[in-house]
Parts: C-alpha cells; sequence; structure tokens
C-alpha cells in the first residue's frame, strides 16, 4: 500500500495538521507528501524531514500559489494512480480539497476519521460526535480526511525523504483569488493551543467577552474561543468558533465561560483532556462533559479565578 498527504501550509511553514495526517497515513503504508504551492521549496525542505516519510513530491509553480481546490484537483488525480490511499486533514482546506478529487476518481471520501482499523476499514464520528460509526470501504482507492486530534503529531527529525520536482498540470479556470484575510492575534493558534478559553453568549456583549477573557488567556497563555452562538452574537470573529460548525479542539485544559453546552459545541470540545465549566445555571448541559465546574456568575468568578492564577504563578 502506498499513501499520498496532501500537505497543507501557513505563512511559509508547514502546518501542524500535514504531521497527524502522515501519522495516519503511517498506519495505512509507505508515505509520500506533496507539497504544492509557489516558492515552497522551504516548505519541502521541512516535509523531507518527517519521520517515515518516503518522497516529498514538490509542484512548485504560480498557479498553486493560492492553494485552489479547482487548480490542485488536477494535479491531485493525476498522482493517484500510484497510491491506493490519499489522505488530508479535514481542515478547511482538506474538506474543500478531497472531496472534489473524490468526486473526479468517482470514489466516496470517508471524512473526519479518528481511528484506523486497516486499510479499508475507519472509523468516524456521527450525529454530532454522539456516536461512532465504523466504515468498511471495498473501493480500489480510499480517499480520508483525518480529524487532527485524533492523532499524535509525526516528528519533524530524522527524516531521509526524497524530493521530487513534479511538472504542472494544467487547470480549467474555474475560480479565481480575490483576496484572503487574515485574523492576527497574540495567542496561540486555536487547534494547537494546549490550554483553550471559550466564552459563549452568557458574556453578554463583544465588550465583556473581550474584556474577561483577554485577561485569562494572557495569564494562562491560551488560544481564545467562542460558541456558535457567541460568533452568531457578533462577541468573536468566525474563526474562533468551536464546534461542529466551527473548529475541532482538544487541548490538554478547556474552560467554558458562560457557555451552556449546545451539542452543536460538545461536539468541537468534547475531547479535550481537562474540562472545566463556569455558569451560573447549574443545570447547563455543558456540565455533564466538565471534569470541573462552578455554578457562579461569571463577572464575579473569572476576575477571581485571574487573580488567584497570577498568585500562584508569581
Amino acid at each position: 500500500m502506498s499513501v499520498l498527504i496532501i500537505a497543507e501550509q501557513q505563512q511559509s511553514c508547514l502546518d501542524e495538521a500535514t504531521l497527524s495526517a502522515v501519522t495516519a497515513g503511517s498506519q495505512l503504508g509507505e508515505v509520500d507528501i506533496l507539497v504544492a504551492g509557489h516558492d515552497v521549496a522551504d516548505i519541502a525542505v521541512q516535509a523531507q524531514q518527517i519521520s517515515g516519510v518516503r518522497k516529498v513530491l514538490l509542484a512548485d509553480a504560480s498557479i498553486y500559489a493560492q492553494g485552489l481546490a479547482e487548480t490542485l484537483t488536477p494535479l491531485i488525480v493525476q498522482l493517484a494512480d500510484s497510491y491506493s490511499h490519499i489522505v488530508a486533514a479535514a481542515t478547511s482546506f482538506g474538506k474543500n480539497l478531497l472531496p472534489r478529487v473524490a468526486a473526479l476518481l468517482d470514489c466516496a471520501p470517508v471524512s473526519d476519521v479518528t481511528s484506523i482499523v486497516d486499510t479499508q476499514t475507519f472509523v468516524h464520528p456521527i450525529y454530532a460526535g454522539n456516536a461512532l460509526q465504523t466504515v468498511r470501504s471495498e473501493q480500489p482507492k480510499q480517499l480520508l480526511t483525518i480529524r487532527t486530534t485524533a492523532f499524535a503529531l509525526a516528528e519533524v527529525a530524522g527524516g531521509e525523504a526524497v524530493i521530487e520536482n513534479i511538472a504542472v498540470v494544467a487547470a480549467p479556470q474555474l475560480s479565481r483569488f480575490v483576496d484572503r484575510s487574515l485574523t492576527k492575534s497574540e495567542h496561540p493558534e486555536l487547534t494547537t493551543a494546549k490550554v483553550v478559553v471559550s466564552g459563549g453568549r452568557g458574556l453578554g456583549s463583544a465588550e465583556n467577552f473581550a474584556a474577561l477573557l483577554n485577561p485569562l488567556a494572557d495569564t494562562l497563555n491560551a488560544a481564545i474561543g467562542a460558541s456558535r452562538a457567541a460568533v452568531d452574537a457578533d462577541y468573536a470573529s468566525n474563526d474562533c468558533q468551536v464546534g461542529q460548525t466551527g473548529k475541532i479542539v482538544a487541548p490538554d485544559l478547556y474552560i467554558a465561560i458562560g457557555i451552556s453546552g449546545a451539542i452543536q459545541h460538545l461536539a468541537g470540545m468534547k475531547d479535550s483532556k481537562v474540562i472545566v465549566a463556569i455558569n451560573k445555571d447549574a443545570e447547563a448541559p455543558i456540565f455533564k462533559v466538565a471534569d470541573y465546574g462552578l455554578v457562579a456568575d461569571l463577572h464575579t468568578a473569572v476576575p477571581e479565578l485571574i487573580q488567584q492564577i497570577k498568585a500562584i504563578v508569581h
């Protein structure tokens, strides 16, 4: 069996999601990585260092500069004959790209895989994570997106992969890049942070959201997340949303403040190692998954928590 991992990149660096995909792919067979972009030789060298990778396929051309699914798909389809499995992380990038590849290969993709039983059998969550489904796919080619929080990061050390330059594959002009607006934050990236502080509609306003969560996140060096209700109310930006329709996180510590615990939100964070909930409603569903719960007014509890943490740290 041979596996093609579709590399993901952020700001001239290999994204950690790719490392999780490599770990998953290593359970299926020999792993190659496709690095496609413009001026991405440094990223190919980073991929070359990943332990267990056999080959890095480098497609460096301006046509791939923006990572559009419409331009990358013909390239992947042409490479597909050499691979039994094609794997991408279940990020916005992977979920946008792989279904298009699958359609052109006339295959049904298996999405959001959390466990690999064998080369044809995979486990993934359904019903907002309330059930796990085991899928056996007997297609000649398997296309998978991998839930990154379910697989450890592959080591970026000791790799001896060969870098092979590959030719550009012409793509139809089905879309064009207009603009990309990146959110800049002083806090860690949400999906890779060890500690996440999330706020919900209970915070009451965008001003309260910032005034209470930012100091706590600064104290804990934490990423800031939000429930869908908080995002819909414009308390936080869309890229902060945690949940089934947002980002999936599994940090060492997840602090939910003013979040009721709707199924949609729980699907995105219930795999966190330790969950702390602060809510004035003792019957809030969030307490059913929390390891530690505090029934209190968050406007009083959060400032007190910050002071207690600072006292311990200093």
